[in-house]
């Protein structure tokens, strides 16, 4: 089969399939590059995860672009994105018609209790996984440990867990090995990145609104947002509601969890929220531009992160920042899975359905969408 249509087929049907937020998705991608296809190793798929928590934007998505290039180069990357985003986009923009024609969307309540018990087990097995092939030395155990603590029981920031580490050990071997860098190569990948995000706010605030949205300052608020927000989808709420309820009055506070919720429970990137808020705004237009603002970034910020990773591959320094950044992202999913687990195993069904789909996951080589599915549909007979 031709690798681009390959990296078109496994995105769109993830796009359709991967429910439970970021580390979900992850866990799904490694299960289908790593162990099924083999695309990458477990070393270089956590090698990709970490380099994603070094650049703003949506993590998943990201690493499914990362993936896509790395399979089938260019046309990989655009096409992973794309195929990774759509399905999701279509899914909450019939949503968003709904709540904008009856002004409330159904209940998904059984629906959600019974992935997110799934999803639990998926996100599980893929920790345990990648900690077993990836944490070789004390030094790596004890970073993704403390970075698992800090993310899970402190506001540390993401980005200072993940760059603090790898900067402290970076350090200590360059000291050791006083080797030459190329800091010519890094600085243009990082102009790149620092760039593309200046020009985004700039245009950004030139363009503030004086009544209400207009598509154009739809799209540069959300191209905004997806040039500079770091972490999972949960932190996009603090985002829209400075920008959108407090500072433009576009939206309700209502009207935002309710636009959250829906990217809660449909599949695909936790994202595609803006599409929801775009079609309120602005009908179809709307959500097409806030769409295309929140993921734009990620199809410039991917290929120049992607040149870091050459770096490592000749540097003693560069692969020193990597592993301690590889244990960080590591320790950062674990913590993830904490608070996943503390906010859905929340009765012996769940608690149930969680056991059970881990035994399965270990013990066979089952597609986790189907386990996701099955767990939807006895969520929504016993929470009915």
């Amino acid at each position: 089969m031709n690798v681009s249509l390959e990296v078109a087929r496994l995105f769109l049907r993830l796009g359709f399939t991967a429910f439970g937020g970021p580390p979900a998705h992850i866990a799904m991608m490694r299960t289908e590059v790593v162990e099924r296809r083999g695309w990458v190793t477990e070393e270089e798929f956590l090698e990709l995860l970490g380099v994603t928590n070094l650049i703003p934007g949506p993590n998943s998505t990201q690493l499914a672009i990362h993936l896509g290039y790395r399979r089938a180069g260019k046309v990989g990357l655009i096409l992973a994105g794309l195929c990774f985003v759509a399905p999701a986009m279509l899914i909450v923009l019939f949503l968003a018609w709904i709540y904008r024609t009856y002004g409330s969307i159904p209940s998904a309540l059984g629906l959600l209790r019974g992935m997110k018990a799934v999803v639990v087990a998926i996100v599980l097995q893929a920790v345990m996984s990648l900690a077993k092939s990836s944490l070789k030395t004390p030094v790596a155990w004890v970073t993704a440990t403390v970075v698992t603590l800090l993310s899970a029981f402190s506001f540390v920031s993401q980005i200072v867990l993940v760059f603090v580490p790898g900067l402290v050990s970076g350090a200590y071997t360059y000291t050791q090995s006083r080797e030459k860098i190329a800091w010519k190569r890094i600085a243009w990948s990082v102009a790149l990145v620092f760039g593309f995000v200046a020009l985004a706010w700039g245009i950004g605030f030139a363009l503030q609104p004086t009544s209400g949205p207009s598509t154009l300052s739809v799209f540069w608020d959300f191209l905004r947002i997806g040039s500079v927000l770091y972490g999972s989808g949960y932190v996009l709420i603090s985002y829209l509601n400075s920008d959108l309820v407090s500072k433009f009055h576009w939206l309700g506070s209502s009207q935002m969890l309710d636009a959250i919720s829906v990217g809660q429970f449909t599949p695909g990137p936790v994202f595609t929220t803006a599409t929801f808020i775009g079609f309120v705004l602005g009908g179809v237009p709307g959500a097409l531009v806030a769409t295309l603002g929140i993921f734009l970034p990620s199809f410039f910020f991917v290929p120049a992160s992607a040149k870091w990773l050459a770096l490592a591959k000749e540097s003693a320094t560069a692969k020193a920042f990597l592993a301690s950044v590889q244990a960080s992202s590591l320790g950062l999913m674990a913590a993830a899975l904490f608070s996943i687990g503390r906010t859905s195993l929340l009765d012996v069904w769940t608690i149930l359905i969680a056991s059970i789909s881990w035994v399965v996951l270990m013990k066979t080589k089952v597609n986790s969408a189907w386990l996701v599915a099955i767990g939807a549909v006895i969520g929504l007979a016993i929470y009915r």
